[in-house]
């Protein structure tokens, strides 16, 4: 089965049920028929931006009148795209892009829509949780 199933199954079980530790998440996902570690799951958590709320994995939420973006997800090996709320993505995107975060070759941003470009895969991760903290008060 291809990562982004998997991805996208983990968020349907988070959005549906409880889950409060990997070790849950890899085991409910087996009993799917998924062959997942831990290891892989805990990837997987990354890389959705999933995050904690009150105990349980969540999708981070999105804020109707906020300037934070509700999803970061990757394309490819280099390309990451944050979706935000209609008409803003060009403000959260300058708001990126004075971040000068190191691994971020570059911004482009669409009406709800932000690509962003960084080199390879690891700095994928690490550049999705930079923008998280970016806008973790908004």
């Amino acid at each position: 089965m291809h990562k982004t199933e998997r991805q996208q199954k983990i968020i349907d079980l988070i959005s549906n049920e409880s889950i409060a530790k990997q070790a849950d998440l890899a085991d409910r996902l087996s009993s799917l028929g998924y062959q997942v570690t831990q290891a892989s799951v805990s990837r997987d958590i990354d890389e959705l931006g999933i995050v904690k709320i009150n105990g349980a994995y969540a999708m981070p939420q999105p804020r109707p009148n906020g300037l934070a973006p509700y999803s970061i997800e990757t394309a490819g090996e280099s390309l990451l795209v944050a979706k935000c709320t209609p008409g803003l993505a060009s403000a959260v995107a300058v708001k990126i892009d004075a971040a000068n975060i190191a691994e971020i070759i570059g911004t482009i941003a669409g009406d709800d829509t932000i690509f962003i470009a960084v080199a390879d895969h690891k700095a994928q991760k690490t550049t999705t949780k930079a923008i998280w903290r970016l806008f973790e008060n908004e």
